[in-house]
């Protein structure tokens, strides 16, 4: 699968991700776990649910074909 998540987008994701997971820590709640779904679809570059929309935040380089 190709990378379809950008830098903007990666960012954001790591703010909310590690958000999240501050929110579940202070309020001692298992939801802090989702927390994990922005950050791994940020490390990875690939998010699920752009695939059946064909949405992709990434650029293309010049001369990059793909």
């Amino acid at each position: 699968m190709k990378r379809n998540v950008g830098g903007f987008d990666r960012v954001i994701r790591v703010v909310v991700g590690v958000g999240i997971i501050a929110a579940g820590v202070y309020y001692n709640s298992w939801w802090g776990a989702l927390g994990a779904i922005p950050l791994l679809t940020a490390i990875t570059g690939r998010c699920m649910a752009y695939v059946p929309f064909g949405v992709s935040t990434c650029t293309k380089k010049p001369g990059v074909s793909g």
